[in-house]
């Protein structure tokens, strides 16, 4: 089968940083189906797990964390999905990835895909959406079905991938959305997409929301870098709630955390696949909701950049995209 993968770990100008490969097919057993996939996307994680270092594979290596397709086989453990089933998913990061004619992936971390979508504007979905959801409704604790309605939330990041459904899903639970944004194209984006106010993240945040009429703020999702914490922790209110999805290089001062009895929380969707936590099938839940939330017209796909085929070439600019952050909402690369 046809598979993108990579044996060293070089810049993606390098024309062997992703190379056009062969594999066998694998086998679907026990909980796991076997994915015809159709359309995949790129997220700052594959850019990061490809990311130039003294490291050789002594055989291919394929990533890839998003991915919607057709069910093609079944594990004998499997109830959830059967084979011809329209599927989308984000993956486990300990496993081969996305990048595939043909991929393995346990049932219980699969969505069935929104019937109104195609493949590639599914495809843009899955990691981030995870995100983003359990970010609210599983770190924060806002309730998803409006009693927290009013409450306002800064979602630093707001034009990536996980801010763009994140911006719909906080609205879709009643919050006053404040969001960052710079380029007259990602403003106009994040404001179609639901967000209240927008600021700009080259600039001192905390003055810039001040400015709004609020002095503090219920939320903060850092979706993007750390850099912002000291703004977070200025606007977060007494007892309120930061959640954060990066990997922090910055200093992380506590003080005023502490003062504020405010709380830090930390999202890695791949938590639970990793970990083969007990609640891993919640991960199927929230898909197939997101699913039904999209056929019903309440959400929509963050797609913004299709490239076809899926070959080494595609890929590697897919990645060079993400990488210089000239993209806004998601990249997806479809048809092998």
């Amino acid at each position: 089968m046809k598979a993108v993968g990579f044996t060293r770990y070089l810049p993606i100008t390098d024309p062997a940083s992703l190379l056009d490969i062969e594999l066998p097919r694998p086998e679907a057993t026990g909980h796991d189906i076997l994915v015809a996939v159709k359309a995949v996307a790129v997220n700052p994680v594959d850019t990061k797990v490809r990311a130039p270092k003294d490291k050789v594979e002594a055989s291919p290596r394929v990533i890839g964390y998003d991915a919607a397709g057709i069910v093609a086989a079944v594990g004998a453990d499997v109830t959830l999905f059967k084979v011809g089933d329209e599927v989308y998913y984000a993956g486990d990061i300990t496993r081969p990835g996305t990048n595939q004619e043909f991929h393995l992936v346990d049932e219980r971390i699969v969505g069935r895909k929104p019937k109104s979508l195609s493949f590639a504007e599914a495809a843009a979905l899955p990691l981030t959406t995870i995100t983003a959801y359990e970010s609210f409704f599983d770190r924060l604790r806002i309730d998803r079905n409006g009693a927290d309605a009013g409450k306002s939330i800064l979602i630093i990041g707001g034009a990536g991938g996980v801010g763009s459904i994140g911006i719909q899903l906080a609205k879709r639970a009643g919050l006053l959305v404040i969001t960052t944004a710079s380029r007259p194209e990602t403003i106009a984006w994040v404001k179609e997409l639901g967000a209240d106010h927008v600021v700009n993240h080259r600039e001192p945040l905390a003055q810039q929301v001040k400015a709004l009429g609020h002095q503090q703020v219920d939320y903060v999702a850092i979706f993007n870098d750390m850099r912002h914490w000291p703004d977070a922790v200025e606007l977060i209110r007494p007892q309120g709630a930061i959640v954060t999805i990066d990997d922090t290089h910055h200093p992380m001062p506590m003080d005023k955390m502490k003062t504020k009895a405010a709380s830090l929380h930390w999202e890695l969707m791949f938590t639970r696949a990793m970990f083969k936590t007990p609640d891993m099938i919640e991960q199927h839940r929230l898909l197939s909701l997101v699913a039904d939330e999209i056929d019903a017209g309440r959400l929509r796909s963050t797609l913004a950049h299709v490239l076809a085929p899926i070959n080494a070439s595609n890929m590697r600019e897919a990645h060079r995209l993400v990488e210089t952050g000239a993209a806004k909402g998601k990249v997806v690369i479809e048809g092998f």
